[in-house]
């Protein structure tokens, strides 16, 4: 996809309002609940981050792209927080680091860590049968082995995405769920990977049921208040009325409305927040908050249960990212000898990733308002800086002319897999 030109006064204005933390500032603290530092707050940086910034700057001119967050963590200490373009076009409304977007499927995290978190108390196990948890789902073909983490990781004997166009139509997710039993069975239940919004959000049923609050309430209460994720929601009106919120662009920079399809599945795609809490949310997957999410918890969210065969053409990105698989509402993938662990999510106008090293306890985070996949590419250039190795230019910003590109086709609204 393309990127939106962000002009003149406008991008300066909000480059001067939103600074970089200095590599040598101290890491933002969390909540009362972090641990110890992860390297002393004079260790230099492996990373460049004036030429982090400066392929930012270019990407930020490139033809479909409006505003962008971008919050970075290199060895535990968060060293860039910093809102760049705007809120809407040509409205001189800065992004900053508190402005919030849509998470999309990034939500799909927040899903499994209460499930687990659920587990660990013993409310239920990953193990027990999808049958036994009282919710909507029905699935094809014999369903009785498939269990809760089933659900998790994608492992329904559904087609891909199935029936995301009718949610989008605007028909009931809950009947759509019921009926999901009449389709053709994809695979054998519980035996391959096969991506799914609808389905997925049995998890936020389960919550629910077991938590005996409203999903957005078990969302704040047991991950974002103890994170100290303070513009963290879950729902339209969470977005809507934040002090600064991002609005929805498509392709030429064209604003659009909150498309809402996907709100109604909140455990595949109901999460808002800033960069700022994304970027605690990214520290507490490398397990500096024990008492919120266990290293237990971690160690069972990231571990890779399933292959994630590609569908359709890959780009240079997807290529080099080896190893593919997905485990409990994450992805894991191999990349430069490195084991890293993420997730990427698109929905209407906005687009979202996350993607760290958790050994390393390095990795970067993206929020941006409109539709269009190259800003994701820059994940790879912070993993080439940190990582030493001889500089690629994945956003195509040297190879290609502004002028001849002309961009992919517009994002669908679905949530990105």
């Amino acid at each position: 996809m393309g990127l939106i030109l962000v002009g003149g006064a406008a991008a300066t204005f909000a480059l001067t309002r939103s600074s970089p933390i200095s590599p040598d500032a101290q890491p933002t603290s969390i909540a009362g609940d972090a641990s110890a530092d992860a390297v002393s707050a004079d260790m230099p940086s492996k990373v460049d981050y004036r030429r982090l910034e400066a392929r930012i700057a270019g990407l930020m001119h490139e033809p479909n792209i409006v505003g962008l967050a971008v919050g970075v963590i290199e060895r535990g200490q968060i060293r860039l927080l910093r809102g760049y373009g705007e809120t809407r076009v040509n409205s001189g409304d800065p992004v900053t680091p508190d402005t919030v977007f849509r998470w999309a499927s990034l939500s799909k995290g927040v899903a499994s860590a209460l499930v687990v978190g659920l587990a660990e108390e013993g409310r239920l196990s990953l193990d027990a049968p999808l049958a036994s948890m009282g919710t909507t789902l029905t699935l094809p073909g014999d369903a009785a082995r498939v269990t809760v983490a089933d659900v998790l990781s994608h492992r329904l004997g559904l087609v891909r995405n199935a029936w995301d166009e009718r949610l989008e139509a605007g028909e009931d997710p809950k009947m759509l769920r019921a009926t999901l039993g009449t389709l053709p069975a994809y695979c054998v239940p519980a035996t391959c990977y096969s991506y799914q919004n609808i389905a997925f959000d049995a998890a936020s049923e389960i919550v629910q049921r077991l938590a005996g609050r409203d999903y957005a309430s078990a969302a704040r209460a047991r991950l974002f208040a103890p994170l100290g994720m303070k513009n963290a929601s879950v729902g339209r009106a969470g977005l809507e009325q934040a002090a600064s919120w991002a609005r929805p662009h498509r392709r030429d920079k064209v604003p659009t409305t909150v498309n809402d399809s996907y709100y109604r599945v909140p455990a595949a795609g109901g999460v808002n927040s800033s960069i700022r809490d994304l970027v605690l949310w990214m520290r507490a997957q490398m397990g500096d908050t024990p008492r919120v999410l266990s290293r237990e918890t971690l160690d069972t969210l990231h571990r890779a249960r399933v292959p994630t065969p590609p569908h359709g053409r890959r780009g240079p990105m997807d290529r080099a990212l080896t190893d593919a698989a997905y485990g409990l509402g994450w992805r894991s993938f191999s990349y430069a000898g490195r084991a890293l662990v993420g997730h990427r999510g698109s929905v209407d106008g906005y687009g979202s990733l996350i993607l760290f090293d958790p050994a390393d306890k390095s990795g970067i985070v993206m929020l941006w308002n409109s539709n269009q996949s190259k800003a994701a590419r820059l994940q790879l250039e912070f993993f080439d800086m940190l990582y030493g190795l001889p500089p690629t230019d994945w956003l195509e910003l040297e190879a290609r002319p502004k002028a001849l590109d002309t961009g992919a086709a517009a994002a669908s609204p679905r949530t990105a897999p």
